[in-house]
C-alpha cells in the first residue's frame, strides 16, 4: 500500500482550549465581549461543525477535538504517514484586529504544545490575521521556525482578492520562510458568496465556494503576485479542480486580446498556475473514465501537482479506498497518495 499523506485534516477546539494560551488582556476580552467575525458555518443541522455522525468522541469533546480518538480512527487504521491539519477558527477574521493576532497565536501555541508535540505524524498550517496583513506576516515570522509548521493558511472568501497589494506582506513572510500559501474553503466576514449575491441553499453556497477559488486564482495571476514571488507556492485546499483547466482555457483567450493592461504578465496566465498552484483531492469532480481524469491532470500541469486529501472528520470526507485510488495506475497513485505532498512540504 502507498504510504498515506492526508493534506487536509481538522483539528477543533473544544471550549476554553485557547485560555492558557491567551494573555490575562485577550483571556477577560474573550470571555466578556466574545468573537465578532463572520456570521457562522452555514452547515446542515444534521451534521454540526460539518462533522460525520461517527467523528464525535466519546470523550464528550467535539468531533476534531480529541487526539486520541483521532489516531484510533483516522490516523492507525488508514496508516497515514503524515497529515496536514487546518484549523477552522474564527480566530483568523475577528473584526478587532489585536484580538484576531492574540488569537490566531494562541491557536498557534495550541497546535504545537497539543498537537505537533504529541503526535510526530502531525503538521499544520500557521493560522494568521490575514484582514491585518502585517499583524499576520508578525505572526508568520513568529512561528514559522516550529518545525511542525509546513504553511501559511488562509481561508479562501477574504475581504478582498488576495492579489490586491494590501496582502503582499503575507504572501513576503510565506517566502521568506519557504512556505507555501495554503488557502482552504471557508471563511468570509461581509461579502456574499456569489458575484450575484447571497444564496439561498447549503447546496448553493457548498457548490459555489468554487467561485471563490477561481477569484482568488485569477487575481493572484492577473495582480502580477508570481512577478513580484516567483517561487511562491500556493495549495488550493477542498476547493476542487475540475474547473481549473478552462478557467486557463478562458485567461489566456483574454489575456491574448487584452494583455496590454497587464504588461506586468511576461507568460500567458496558464504558464503561472501550472508552475504555482497545487490542489487537494476532496471532493473531487471525477470523471466516470480513468483517462479524462488523467487528461485533467495533464491541463492542469501534471499529476504532481495533485495532493490527497480526506478531509477529516467532516461529513464530504473521502476514505482512500473510495476515493480516486482504484481508478490510477501505481505510478499515479505513489504522487498523488504521498510523493507530493513529501516534496512540497519537505516531509520525511
Amino acid at each position: 500500500m502507498t504510504a498515506l499523506v492526508d493534506c487536509d485534516i481538522h483539528n477543533e477546539l473544544a471550549p476554553g482550549s485557547l485560555d492558557p494560551y491567551l494573555p490575562d488582556r485577550w483571556r477577560h476580552y474573550d470571555q466578556t465581549y466574545g468573537q465578532r467575525g463572520d456570521g457562522g458555518f452555514p452547515y446542515p443541522k444534521g451534521a454540526p461543525n460539518a462533522a460525520r455522525a461517527d467523528a464525535w468522541p466519546p470523550s464528550g469533546l467535539p468531533a476534531g477535538a480529541d487526539l486520541e480518538f483521532m489516531r484510533e480512527q483516522h490516523l492507525d487504521p488508514l496508516e497515514i504517514e503524515y497529515g496536514i491539519l487546518n484549523c477552522l477558527t474564527k480566530a483568523n477574521r475577528q473584526q478587532n484586529p489585536g484580538y484576531a493576532a492574540a488569537l490566531c497565536r494562541a491557536v498557534n501555541e495550541w497546535q504545537i504544545a497539543e498537537w505537533l508535540e504529541k503526535e510526530p505524524r502531525l503538521r499544520a498550517g500557521i493560522s494568521v490575521p490575514y484582514e491585518d496583513p502585517q499583524l499576520a506576516a508578525a505572526e508568520i515570522d513568529r512561528a514559522a521556525g516550529h518545525p511542525g509548521f509546513v504553511q501559511v493558511l488562509l481561508l479562501v472568501r477574504t475581504d478582498e482578492p488576495l492579489g490586491r497589494r494590501r496582502y503582499r506582506p503575507i504572501l513576503e513572510a510565506a517566502v521568506r520562510h519557504h512556505l507555501p500559501i495554503g488557502i482552504h474553503f471557508g471563511g468570509g466576514r461581509a461579502n456574499p458568496l456569489t458575484s450575484a449575491g447571497w444564496p439561498s441553499f447549503y447546496i448553493e453556497d457548498h457548490t459555489a465556494m468554487a467561485q471563490a477559488f477561481q477569484a482568488q486564482v485569477i487575481s493572484m495571476v492577473v495582480e502580477g503576485v508570481f512577478e513580484e514571488f516567483p517561487t511562491l507556492r500556493v495549495v488550493l485546499i477542498e476547493g476542487g479542480f475540475g474547473w481549473l483547466p478552462s478557467l486557463m482555457w478562458r485567461l489566456d483567450k483574454h489575456w491574448a486580446r487584452l494583455r496590454d493592461e497587464v504588461p506586468h504578465l511576461t507568460r500567458p496566465p496558464s504558464a503561472y498556475i501550472r508552475e504555482h498552484f497545487w490542489v487537494t483531492t476532496q471532493p473531487i469532480e471525477e470523471p466516470p473514465e480513468r483517462e479524462d481524469l488523467l487528461t485533467v491532470f495533464d491541463h492542469m500541469g501534471g499529476v504532481e501537482k495533485i495532493m490527497f486529501s480526506t478531509d477529516y472528520p467532516h461529513w464530504d470526507f473521502d476514505e482512500p479506498q473510495r476515493a480516486i485510488r482504484a481508478k490510477l495506475p501505481g505510478p499515479v497513485r505513489e504522487q498523488i497518495f504521498g510523493g507530493n505532498a513529501r516534496a512540497l512540504y519537505g516531509l520525511g
